[in-house]
C-alpha cells in the first residue's frame, strides 16, 4: 500500500493552517506536540502543568500564525512560543527565585539511584536544581541562548545569568558526585 501524503511540504501545511484549515491545525499540532512537550517540560517539573502550558503555547501559535514569515524553521519559531509560554507560567506561579542563598539553602530532592545517565535520570537532576537555576541552565546550555538573550527574557543582569549558571553547573555536579558518578561534566 502506497502512502500519499497529505501535504506536499510544511510550507503548504502552514498557509492552509492559517486560512482554518482545522485538518492542516490538526496536523500541525500532532506533527509537533511531542517535541514540545519535551521542550516544555525542561522547564516545568509536572508532566501535567507542562502539558497545560503546550496547549496555551499551541493556542498562541495559532493565533499568530498569520505573523511566521518563512524566514528560519517553523520548529524553532514555535519553541521560542513553547520556552516563553513556559517562563510565564513559571513567572505567574512565583517558582523562579534568582537568589544567591537559594543555593546555600537548597536541599537537594532525593533523586533515584542510577549509574546509567539516561534521559530521565538527567531530567530529575535538573529538576532538582532551583527553578532560576534551572531555567538559566536550559536556556544556554538547551537552547543555546547567550546570556544577554537569557537577561533580556528573564529581565535578570547578564551577571545573575552567568552566576545562576555556574551555580546550577555546580550544583549538578556535586549531585553526580554524590551518586558516584565521577568525573561526569567535570571539563
Amino acid at each position: 500500500m502506497k502512502i500519499i501524503p497529505f501535504y506536499k511540504n510544511e510550507r503548504q501545511l502552514i498557509k492552509k493552517a492559517i486560512s482554518g484549515n482545522r485538518d492542516a491545525q490538526e496536523h500541525l499540532y500532532k506533527k509537533y506536540a511531542p517535541k514540545m512537550l519535551g521542550v516544555c517540560r525542561q522547564y516545568i517539573k509536572d508532566i501535567h502543568f507542562a502539558e497545560d502550558v503546550m496547549v496555551q503555547g499551541f493556542l498562541k501559535m495559532f493565533q499568530k500564525l498569520e505573523s511566521f514569515k518563512f524566514e528560519g524553521s517553523f520548529e524553532g519559531w514555535l519553541r521560542r512560543i513553547m520556552i516563553r509560554e513556559s517562563i510565564s507560567y513559571l513567572r505567574k506561579q512565583q517558582f523562579v527565585v534568582y537568589d544567591d542563598e537559594v543555593y546555600e539553602n537548597h536541599q537537594t530532592q532525593e533523586i533515584l539511584q542510577s549509574t546509567d545517565l539516561d534521559t530521565e535520570h538527567i531530567q530529575q537532576l535538573i529538576d532538582a536544581l532551583p527553578q532560576g537555576y534551572k531555567m538559566v541552565f536550559v536556556l544556554y546550555t538547551v537552547e543555546g541562548y547567550k546570556h544577554q538573550e537569557i537577561a533580556e527574557m528573564l529581565s535578570i543582569s547578564e551577571s545573575t545569568s552567568k552566576t545562576q549558571l555556574l551555580k546550577a553547573r555546580k550544583l549538578l555536579q556535586e549531585q553526580l558526585s554524590q551518586q558516584n558518578i565521577i568525573g561526569y561534566g567535570n571539563r
